[in-house]
């Protein structure tokens, strides 16, 4: 599998005791969070760029 899609998947399950310490309360795991999913949100970008390169590259 592709190197981002494995970090993607390693910050997700980084994120999760952050996000339960967010639920109960937590405001700092509130600004790790949110601080996560804009981490997230880039490697998501980069690897719907990979796949859609991926996806050219097969068609010519």
């Amino acid at each position: 599998m592709s190197d981002t899609y494995n970090k993607l998947c390693e910050t997700v399950e980084a994120t999760r005791a952050d996000v339960e310490r967010a639920e109960e309360g937590n405001k700092a795991a509130t600004s790790r969070v949110r601080k996560a999913m804009q981490e997230i949100k880039a490697l998501a970008q980069d690897l719907r760029k990979e796949m859609l390169e991926l996806r050219d590259a097969g068609t010519k």
